[in-house]
């Protein structure tokens, strides 16, 4: 069984942490694990179920305090079976843009760094943590983002140490995956 056969599988013999009837599955892994490619197969394996980024809640200037924003407009909402309503944000313009409504479904993954964070646990039925090296991670950020994007990248990954250090998010997932598997 591939390891993406794998995770199908605990997703669908999974269930909601309480009543609520979505299924939220939390992709974690430090920026460039690999972890938005992943939540893209995922999604269309799980009936092109919604993909909530916390990219769309972080920023350069915030890259992990932006918790409590997702938890109220996202999780909140779904855990009581009501649609999850909040405001993307725009790197390129550095400010929040347009508003986007997720409503309750079978599933929906929340994918991105801190994903799984322990401030979310209660609403998470299943935690994927993606582990990929550390030069790895930094040659796709910067292919991505641009060489110009360095010392950014530098500061995220010393603060995404110290989140790692902190809640070791490997420790609490329900499986740890490959980032270096060629997924398709």
């Amino acid at each position: 069984m591939s390891q993406l056969e794998q995770l199908i599988e605990l997703i669908e013999h999974s269930n909601s942490p309480t009543t609520f009837e979505t299924r939220i599955i939390a992709i974690d892994g430090l920026g460039g694990a690999g972890k938005t490619t992943l939540a893209a197969l995922l999604s269309r394996s799980l009936n092109d179920c919604a993909v909530i980024h916390t990219d769309d809640f972080a920023s350069w200037e915030n890259n992990l305090d932006w918790w409590q924003r997702l938890r109220e407009q996202v999780l909140e909402p779904l855990m009581v079976d009501m649609p999850a309503c909040y405001q993307r944000y725009d790197w390129l313009a550095r400010e929040l843009a347009e508003w986007i409504t997720v409503p309750p479904a079978e599933y929906v993954i929340l994918e991105g760094v801190a994903s799984s964070r322990h401030q979310f646990r209660d609403a998470l039925a299943v935690t994927i943590w993606v582990e990929t090296p550390r030069a790895e991670r930094l040659r796709r950020g910067l292919a991505r983002d641009g060489e110009d994007a360095r010392d950014y990248w530098m500061q995220w990954m010393r603060d995404e140490d110290r989140y790692f250090d902190a809640e070791h998010p490997d420790l609490h997932a329900d499986i740890v995956v490959d980032g270096l598997v060629a997924w398709s």
